[in-house]
């Protein structure tokens, strides 16, 4: 028997990595471990209030490639990218870690959430995460791995989720498409599930303090989970040994997820 040699490294790879705000975000978690493993990293930010947050995390990651992004910003999405490929010719991870919803529309219930508030969920939370596969599949003409981020509370009813469950699930949905429609190309999809974190968008949950106690308490492996466990994870996901595992959501909550 021939025991195969495994190289654990992505070096050489380009990773666009969307979403960090600040040390405690899950995205920081990714673009370490993608660049402890070798690989590139593009980062963005938000706006110019988030970009003093964020630029030295990114000049921590030795990003040679660091924008503003704001989905909703007309043509922002697309200037990334563009910048991408005149730098690098391609991509080959790409970690969308970016939801918002209104206030009005997080913290009501799904049976009052007003239009508005719900295009801006599904917008920024959903299509997104779409719109940027469409600009990343010309990108990774030789494969490449999508990660997005996701809840439990998109499968079951999470107290105070609300909205962004619906938009969670939505987002799921996506995920398992665009694998059928992109792993012909060699193309992974994958959902990231985390157990609740104490990240800045977290803060907008009510009684979430109360959430990660009863998570703690729950879970089989009585911890929660870190940045840097999400990031591992996303990371092993991104490896060619992982290149038949897609269209998948993994949980990263010590198990929680299969706990009534």
């Amino acid at each position: 028997m021939t025991i195969p040699r495994v190289t654990a490294s992505l070096e050489g790879r380009k990773a666009l990595v969307d979403g960090i705000a600040n040390d405690q975000s899950i995205a920081w978690g990714c673009a370490k471990w993608l660049r402890a493993l070798g690989a590139d990293i593009a980062v963005t930010y938000l706006n110019d209030k988030a970009k003093k947050h964020v630029e030295p995390l990114a000049r921590q990651l030795d990003a040679k490639i660091f924008m503003p992004l704001d989905v909703q910003s007309q043509g922002q999405m697309e200037a990334v990218f563009e910048r991408i490929r005149g730098e690098w010719g391609r991509l080959d991870i790409l970690v969308h870690s970016i939801a918002f919803s209104p206030k009005e529309a997080l913290q009501g219930r799904v049976v009052e959430v007003k239009r508005e508030g719900f295009l801006t969920t599904m917008e920024v939370s959903c299509w997104s995460f779409i719109r940027m596969a469409h600009l990343a599949e010309p990108l990774m003409a030789g494969g490449g791995t999508l990660f997005t981020m996701t809840y439990y509370g998109s499968q079951m009813v999470v107290e105070n989720y609300n909205i962004m469950g619906v938009a969670k699930a939505a987002l799921e949905s996506a995920v398992r498409y665009l694998a059928a429609e992109l792993g012909p190309k060699g193309i992974r999809v994958h959902a990231v599930s985390p157990g609740p974190l104490a990240t800045r968008a977290a803060s907008g949950i009510p009684e979430f303090d109360e959430l990660l106690e009863k998570t703690q308490m729950k879970a089989p492996a009585r911890s929660l989970v870190s940045v840097e466990d999400v990031g591992a994870a996303t990371a092993f996901l991104a490896l060619d040994a992982a290149r038949l595992i897609t269209g998948e959501t993994l949980y990263i909550d010590g198990g929680y997820h299969i706990i009534d």
